[in-house]
């Protein structure tokens, strides 16, 4: 299953994203340990999951996503034990 990278910028202050956040915690598997970050093992193209963001969004969000199911890693800083685990496990 591949695991898809999402960033965002949501250019609407104040504004109601509260179905772009309950749609992405339905993934089972996914983590979410930055502001705007997300990543997510689904069975859903990048472009898939890319169309069913934006359904969620302004016209004027930016969203990327990627898909980043290689075998190429890192990070730096103080994530906690559960962060580095899932990483760990899923990278």
């Amino acid at each position: 299953m591949p695991t898809l990278t999402l960033a965002y910028d949501l250019k609407a202050p104040g504004q109601d994203y509260t179905s772009l956040t309950t749609y992405l915690d339905t993934f089972g598997t996914c983590w979410h340990h930055l502001d705007s970050f997300w990543l997510l093992k689904t069975t859903l193209s990048a472009k898939g999951l890319g169309d069913e963001v934006r359904k969620r969004v302004d016209s004027n969000d930016r969203v990327l996503v990627i898909d980043v199911s290689g075998r190429a890693r890192a990070w730096r800083g103080s994530f906690s034990d559960s962060a580095e685990a899932w990483l760990r496990k899923n990278f």
